[in-house]
């Protein structure tokens, strides 16, 4: 599956995405980008994991939004003291799939990152989903397992068992997918009208990915490294998360029918119409 970014475009091209004209964002000395991105990270008691979290975000993101799930600790406090400006919303329930459905609730962003609070993930990896997502993409999807990526943190049993869930998914739905429960994901906000979230708990993730195919959207899976966790304990439970994730693939109805009726694959993003990416302008010195 196909992980390369996309080339900048000559600049020359007149903005077609919703932000104003001419605001741009720079990424790195040769390329900017035009729609604002929107970072959501679910948090519940990462006090101590938040400053590696927020050193890795690119500074030329629009927002970060922390739902906090009814810390006992300061994970607010160290939150705002990092990010002045950072959105904090409190989570209205229980459960990852709340957080992330509240989250995204307060994006103002034309596009949204999915990111983790344990320090699992790299932030510098967000350009990579968004380059994917200007050049055609709906949904980027993080794969520890396509060519690139890689995993500390999956035991053996962990890896069979999404292994297992994936070629379910993949063969109900018509999919191609190398990685199911993976929580690093981005999207254009519009997704969100196609795909329905209604679920509270960690399957939220496999969630979206089926649903994402079932809506014909296109997808492009982002070659991405999961580190350890750095402080604490995970809530992650193999066997009983597994089993949460396998109701919910049993639980959606298949429409492979129509999906093959469709022009596009449904895992690769083709060319089209996209937010132009241009080469950033260097400050006079």
């Amino acid at each position: 599956m196909s992980s390369v970014l996309q080339p900048a475009s000559t600049g020359n091209e007149p903005s077609s995405g919703p932000s104003p004209a001419g605001e741009y964002r720079p990424v790195s000395s040769h390329l900017a980008i035009a729609p604002p991105v929107s970072v959501v990270i679910p948090a519940m008691n990462e006090a101590e994991n938040l400053p590696y979290v927020f050193k890795t975000l690119p500074d030329w993101i629009h927002e970060v939004v922390l739902v906090d799930g009814n810390s006992t600790d300061d994970t607010v406090g160290v939150a705002r003291e990092l990010r002045p400006d950072v959105k904090v919303v409190e989570q209205r329930g229980k459960g990852k799939g709340d957080a992330l459905i509240t989250g995204f609730e307060a994006c103002t962003g034309d596009i949204i990152v999915m990111v983790d609070a344990d320090g699992s993930a790299d932030g510098q990896e967000i350009v990579s989903y968004v380059c994917a997502l200007v050049s055609g993409a709906d949904f980027a999807k993080g794969s520890r397992f396509a060519n690139g990526g890689g995993t500390d943190d999956m035991t053996f049993i962990r890896k069979l068992g999404n292994r297992a869930l994936c070629a379910v998914v993949n063969r109900k739905f018509g999919a191609r997918y190398t990685d199911l429960c993976y929580g690093y994901n981005a999207f254009w906000r519009h997704c969100l009208d196609r795909i329905d979230l209604d679920c509270t708990g960690f399957e939220v993730e496999t969630l979206m990915n089926i649903r994402v195919v079932k809506a014909g959207l296109r997808v492009q899976e982002i070659p991405s490294h999961e580190y350890l966790r750095i402080h604490g304990v995970s809530n992650l439970r193999a066997v009983r998360d597994g089993l949460r994730v396998l109701r919910v693939i049993l639980g959606e109805r298949s429409n492979r029918r129509a999906l093959r009726s469709r022009t596009h694959s449904p895992t690769l993003a083709p060319v089209g119409p996209v937010v132009p990416v241009v080469p950033a302008r260097r400050q006079a010195s």
